[in-house]
């Protein structure tokens, strides 16, 4: 008898070698391969999506109309799809264990269920008895919500053709199996092929399908890349499990804008949207406080204000402590580091702590001046204007850079009852704004910026 051939499979990236490597060569990650038989898939497979030789169409002779999308009935969700559900797309949800990925998926067939008919939830975590005990708490107990505990992708293709919802939860990817493959569930051969049958049934079929996603101790999603290339759109949800608050965020999305993201809170009787983020981010801020800050930041196409806060102390030890929570490390060493070197001021003897309030997580170069500021205001121990909003990237040389929608931060800063808005000098002349409650300061330089916030 031949022998079945073996391969070692990274469960990161899905490079595959003939021996077991300790080091990935294609990622870079460590003690990632596996022992995986190797399979021939079938070719069928390469003959369309309908399972038939399909044909080619002229582009202008495509309809496509904005009414070919589901409302969730959640509009946070909503505005993070890019307006609802597309029909027939497949969306991969990822988060970390608790975060609340079941329970906004939970929530959500309830509402579709409601509006579209059968929505059919399949669990290879949960019984059916277990979903219902969430469902009770969330009060998601609509008639047309079909559950389904099951594992076997063949199975669940069977549910699916025989119910025809409109639309699919898989909880989890990592669950579900493939007799045909011979390797165990959650590999990156079982999360690959299993995926690729959801997409080929979601887009023949017209239905829109959901995968809930495992994450890695890393915070990564679990499995291979080309499960994240092979989805239409990837939400994430980010947070702690210690603040009330979750930010769903897109990080792909082929039907919207990507990098949305949706506020919510999280309550007895599930995810609660937060439809002013900036009022919940803000309202237990102290005026005055030094080290303290506000930055107006975008995250897609919603400006939002949040709070900068530093603490700067004297180091007692050789080396001193550079930790922040919220912003990218590599920066805030880089902006304490100008700093010193273009604001006079000494940090290099100093622990440094900065820190976003409310678990948010802020990834755009526009919140560097709100952390410059807040270094130096809590050194200085002089608290910054607490009606004063700051935004703008710093560069090496101690300058303050443009950023983009300068007018939409304004108007959010403006509909807080904020004064002044320090913004950067060549910002100025994009500003089209007719009547503004808010003084406008253009700055140059980081120095520039300190004057006009500690007056």
């Amino acid at each position: 008898m031949a022998k079945d051939k073996i391969a070692f499979v990274c469960q990161e990236c899905g490079y595959e070698s003939s021996r077991w490597l300790g080091r990935c060569p294609a990622c870079d990650k460590w003690n990632t391969f596996v022992e995986e038989k190797k399979f021939k898939p079938k070719e069928s497979r390469n003959s369309g999506l309908s399972g038939g030789m399909t044909e080619a169409v002229s582009i202008a002779e495509i309809d496509s109309k904005e009414e070919n999308r589901y409302t969730t009935g959640i509009k946070e969700l909503d505005k993070v799809l890019g307006g609802g559900l597309v029909i027939g797309s497949l969306v991969l949800v990822g988060g970390e264990p608790g975060i609340g990925k079941s329970t906004l998926v939970l929530q959500m067939c309830h509402e579709l269920s409601k509006k579209y008919g059968p929505v059919l939830y399949i669990s290879g975590e949960e019984s059916v008895q277990q979903i219902k005990l969430r469902a009770t708490r969330l009060g998601a107990l609509s008639k047309d919500l079909l559950l389904v505990s099951e594992t076997n992708i063949a199975l669940i293709e069977k549910h699916i053709e025989q119910i025809n919802p409109k639309a699919v939860v898989i909880d989890s990817i990592q669950t579900m199996y493939n007799e045909e493959i011979p390797s165990a569930p959650g590999s990156v051969s079982q999360v690959r092929e299993n995926a690729a049958k959801l997409m080929y049934l979601s887009k023949g079929k017209g239905v829109s399908i959901f995968l809930i996603g495992h994450v890695t101790k890393e915070g990564a999603l679990a499995g291979p890349r080309v499960l994240e290339h092979l989805v239409d759109t990837v939400l994430y949800f980010e947070g702690d499990k210690n603040h009330n608050f979750r930010i769903l965020r897109s990080y792909k999305n082929r039907f919207g804008p990507a990098n949305e993201i949706a506020v919510f809170e999280m309550r007895e009787t599930g995810l609660i949207e937060v439809e002013n983020p900036s009022e919940v981010f803000l309202r237990e801020r102290t005026s005055d406080t030094s080290g303290s800050v506000i930055v107006a930041a975008m995250e897609g196409t919603r400006p939002f204000l949040v709070e900068i806060q530093a603490l700067v102390s004297p180091s007692y030890f050789g080396m001193p402590q550079r930790r922040c929570s919220g912003v990218d490390y590599n920066r805030f060493t880089l902006l304490s580091a100008v700093l010193e070197k273009r604001g006079g001021f000494s940090v290099g003897n100093q622990d440094i702590f900065v820190n976003v309030a409310g678990g948010v997580s802020i990834d755009e170069p526009a919140v560097d001046l709100g952390v410059v500021l807040a270094i130096a205001s809590n050194i200085k121990d002089y608290p910054a204007d607490p009606k004063t909003v700051v935004f703008g990237e710093v560069g090496l040389a101690g300058e303050v850079r443009a950023v983009s929608q300068v007018n939409e931060r304004i108007k959010e800063a403006e509909r807080l009852g904020f004064t002044q808005c320090v913004i950067p000098f060549s910002n100025i002349k994009g500003i089209n704004l007719k009547k503004s409650a808010c003084q406008i300061t253009g700055v140059k330089n980081i120095t520039e910026a300190l004057r006009a916030v500690f007056k």
